[in-house]
């Protein structure tokens, strides 16, 4: 639906549509696209024994329903010289969470911001040249946001990326 069909029906032409149902082939592509967002078309394809029409109109319904956000690389943030990474909690503000998530978003190294539930309200993944330039992070642009009303800082000693595999053949997507 076009975004003037949704206006003449009353929609939001910025909504995206529900997503429609996928079957065995979409959740094979979502899970070869997960494993490998470099993967041709024709390659696609012919590990689930579609023409390339099928897996090209597949994909591009998929993420015109939203069900791919994007594709993207996997970083080793050491190499790439974000030595230090920390996941951070923060206290805020009830009912600030969209001014606090735009101004978090905005932070030099920030990757993963989430809004959870228990004793903190939002749990913020950073990555930062050294030890340094987290503790200033921390305490001159975090804290400085006016409804942030405090922080914990967790350090991270060491990561492993849980990127899908092939031996989790249940992972959708």
């Amino acid at each position: 639906m076009t975004a003037e069909q949704m206006a003449d029906e009353g929609g939001d032409p910025g909504r995206i549509p529900p997503a429609r149902p996928l079957d065995s082939t979409d959740r094979a592509i979502l899970r070869i696209l997960r494993t490998d967002g470099r993967a041709s078309i024709r390659a696609v394809a012919e590990r689930v024994h579609v023409s390339r029409a099928n897996a090209y109109a597949r994909i591009n319904r998929l993420v015109e329903d939203g069900v791919i956000r994007g594709f993207s690389a996997r970083v080793n943030h050491e190499r790439a010289g974000q030595a230090a990474s920390a996941y951070i909690t923060l206290k805020i503000v009830q009912n600030s969470w969209r001014t606090v998530r735009e101004q978090l978003q905005a932070l030099p190294g920030a990757t993963h911001i989430a809004l959870v539930s228990g004793d903190f309200d939002v749990l913020l993944l950073v990555h930062t040249p050294d030890n340094q330039a987290l503790r200033e992070l921390v305490l001159t642009r975090i804290q400085a946001i006016p409804e942030v009303l405090s922080t914990r800082t967790l350090l991270v000693f060491e990561e492993t990326d849980l990127g899908p595999r092939p031996d989790r053949p249940a992972e959708i997507a």
